[in-house]
């Protein structure tokens, strides 16, 4: 078994770490790493949905997709990371207690009351501490988890803070659970370093014959390549979220109108606006935004040019995201 703790916070290179161990080396795997603030999607959501697109704008934080399912999580230098990769029979590779339980382990032996959870979770105090989520690829698994540390509870509450049912879809919806901080509990205050460092330590000697890897060389350069071509793309991270749909109301011109957009691969392909005095122009200028990303951004600059009137322009966005 190799073991890695990483000391790349890029969140994109260490998802795509994660599906290169996978699906190139034949070696189990023991990953601890972290991630500067972002929040992280699952593989069948819907990111547009999952997230709070102003909060995370003016927060400079960033936004993934992993190749496990699961719910949206968030992640900061306060939040630990750990990933077991192991070979197994197909048909029986789907076993969270199996990884889960190791962890726990070592939160026990830090006098820690840590528990698994009914949904493939770790709590202490019926709080969640750490989110857990798998992929199977032939005859590999890919287990996964996070653990709240030192994590900024108000920064994750508003991070994943949405409007219930503003996107209509069938994607996977997040579970949102009251969380809590490990350290809250520890008797003895020590750095998230200092844990994250026990815990690699604590799992070297529960799986014997183990050696310690490092990310460098043509496994780097592989990595990063994943990374720039997949997992830091619009069209992974945004355009891989099903098809969705979209009804608002707004007034323009004083006359009250609803928007009705539909999403598919991350791009409008129809786009209408209804209402007792919508206006030609105004029928041909939504209808144009077909074929336009859904981004916050590339909205704004398409409206930026249109004819409609200023409160407009700025009210239509916010209101889509």
């Amino acid at each position: 078994m190799l073991c890695i703790f990483s000391s790349n916070n890029d969140v994109f290179f260490n998802l795509a770490s994660e599906e290169y161990f996978l699906k190139n080396i034949s070696d189990d795997l023991i990953i601890i790493w972290k991630s500067t603030p972002s929040v992280i999607v699952g593989k069948h959501q819907n990111t547009f949905a999952e997230v709070n697109h102003k909060y995370l704008r003016d927060k400079n934080i960033l936004v993934a997709r992993r190749l496990t399912g699961g719910g949206a999580v968030f992640h900061d230098e306060g939040n630990l990371n750990f990933t077991f990769i192991k070979n197994g029979e197909e048909g029986k590779l789907v076993d969270f207690k199996k990884f889960i339980s190791p962890v726990v382990e070592f939160l026990e032996s830090l006098k820690l009351p840590a528990k698994i959870g009914l949904k493939n979770d770790v709590r202490i105090d019926n709080l969640k501490i750490s989110g857990n989520a798998e992929h199977v690829y032939r005859s590999r698994v890919l287990h996964h988890g996070t653990l709240l540390f030192n994590t900024n509870i108000e920064k994750l509450s508003k991070a994943l803070q949405v409007y219930p049912n503003r996107y209509i879809d069938k994607s996977v919806q997040s579970n949102r659970s009251e969380v809590a901080n490990i350290s809250d509990y520890l008797t003895e205050k020590i750095s998230i370093d200092e844990f994250a460092e026990r815990l690699f330590n604590f799992l070297i000697d529960k799986h014997k014959g183990t050696t310690v890897h490092k990310i460098e060389g043509i496994e780097a350069k592989a990595i990063l390549k994943l990374r720039d071509e997949k997992y830091h793309t619009w069209e992974w991270i945004y355009g891989y979220s099903p098809p969705f749909s979209i009804e608002r109301k707004i007034t323009i011109n004083n006359n009250d109108c609803l928007i009705k957009i539909k999403v598919a691969k991350g791009r409008i392909i129809e786009a209408n606006i209804y209402g007792s005095d919508s206006g030609d122009h105004q029928i041909k200028i939504i209808d144009n935004m077909k074929g336009l990303r859904f981004e916050y951004s590339e909205i704004v600059n398409y409206l930026e040019i249109s004819r409609l009137n200023d409160a407009t322009k700025k009210l239509l966005p916010e209101i889509l995201f």
